[in-house]
């Protein structure tokens, strides 16, 4: 893993667990669009009890995508970004790697057609 800081990798590990299952990511986006809510709240707009629901948001909040707070007597669920942010840069990182790599086969490959235009007698025999 490119990013440097001490936990990084159990971050962007816990998370991409967490974000593997579709229900937890549609959760993860009813939160974000809601900003807060409870589980009952969000297993009405899922097709899932409130137990699988509740399940989600444990597995949500272990990775640290998520928080409860309780208010009276309901636990209300927040999107906490710090952990989406560490994987996004994980991600921008390793896409930057990629795209240096693409450009330098790409420079190396102009360069040899470039190389067989100059003189297309010759053949490279390596």
């Amino acid at each position: 893993m490119t990013e440097e800081r001490p936990g990084a990798a159990e971050v962007v590990d816990s998370v991409l667990g967490a974000l593997a299952d579709p229900t937890r990511r549609r959760l993860l986006d009813l939160l974000a669009a809601q900003g807060e809510a409870t589980a009952t709240t969000l297993a009405e707009r899922l097709p899932v009890s409130r137990q699988a629901v509740v399940k989600h948001l444990a597995v949500l909040d272990a990775a640290g995508l998520v928080s409860g707070g309780r208010v009276g007597r309901e636990v209300r669920y927040a999107v906490r970004p710090a952990a989406l942010d560490t994987t996004a840069r994980w991600m921008a990182s390793l896409a930057a790697d990629w795209d240096r790599r693409l450009a330098n086969i790409k420079r190396v490959a102009e360069a040899a057609e470039q190389e067989q235009e100059q003189d297309p007698g010759s053949t490279r025999s390596d």
